[in-house]
């Protein structure tokens, strides 16, 4: 069937055959969509009705157009998740069938700042153990992960060992993490975070900040992971109140 001989809108017919395209390996991932001339022409519709469907694509993670160069198919991601459903970064590369690792870059005891005290409140919180690290899938770098957990809640020689803060944490204080907090937010080239994680300058990541509770609702765990957005994608089932 044409485009033209389907009654939906032609920027909706134009977004699913493109999506079809990249699903039959006609384009394929990084490569370079044709201009819009060829593929307005091709398609059998307008430009605009074109930039359309490439905004919305655009918005929905599929492709990305640079100005001046052209639109590119993006890579599609190895790792989804709801966002409503609490996995450690370790259980997500598990699922995915990939080996999980860690690269530890530093883990110190530091003095707690004003804003750490107010967001493990009730807890009387002085000195957090930090620590950062990369987390891999296939030795492959794909997160930065910043944790902050409370001195004396465990020892800071088994956080620099485990591949699970989740596990050590409940192995050491006997208490599960039950929930978090959790703020989502996209950001551009980060000078640090990008090059380690081996991010082209165009790329985004994902910022995840949450702080992590046990069952009783005690702050246990603040983190700030920084997901590869061409590795990973969250979704959320949100349902009408």
């Amino acid at each position: 069937m044409s485009i033209r001989q389907d009654t939906r809108h032609l920027y909706l017919q134009v977004i699913e055959q493109i999506k079809r395209d990249i699903e039959n390996g006609i384009f394929i991932e990084k490569q370079k969509l044709p201009s819009e001339f060829q593929l307005s022409k091709s398609l059998g519709v307008s430009r605009a009705t074109l930039r359309e469907a490439l905004r919305i694509l655009e918005e929905d993670g599929v492709v990305t157009r640079r100005h001046g160069v052209g639109t590119f198919v993006n890579p599609k991601p190895l790792f989804t998740s709801g966002i409503e459903e609490l996995d450690s970064v370790t259980g997500m590369i598990t699922k995915s069938g990939m080996t999980p690792g860690s690269q530890y870059l530093s883990a110190e005891l530091m003095e707690a700042t004003e804003d750490d005290r107010k967001r493990f409140s009730p807890l009387d919180v002085h000195n957090l153990a930090k620590v950062e690290r990369v987390r891999t899938a296939d030795d492959q770098p794909v997160v930065y992960c910043t944790d902050k957990i409370p001195e004396g809640l465990l020892p800071i020689d088994q956080v620099r060992e485990a591949d699970s803060l989740f596990k050590v944490l409940e192995k050491y204080t006997g208490k599960t993490i039950g929930y978090a907090v959790t703020h989502i937010e996209p950001i551009g080239f980060h000078e640090r975070i990008s090059p380690i994680l081996n991010c082209e300058p165009d790329q985004a990541l994902l910022l995840l900040r949450q702080m992590h509770y046990s069952q009783d609702d005690v702050p246990m765990l603040l983190s700030s992971n920084y997901f590869r957005a061409d590795k990973f994608s969250f979704h959320v089932l949100r349902k009408r109140v």
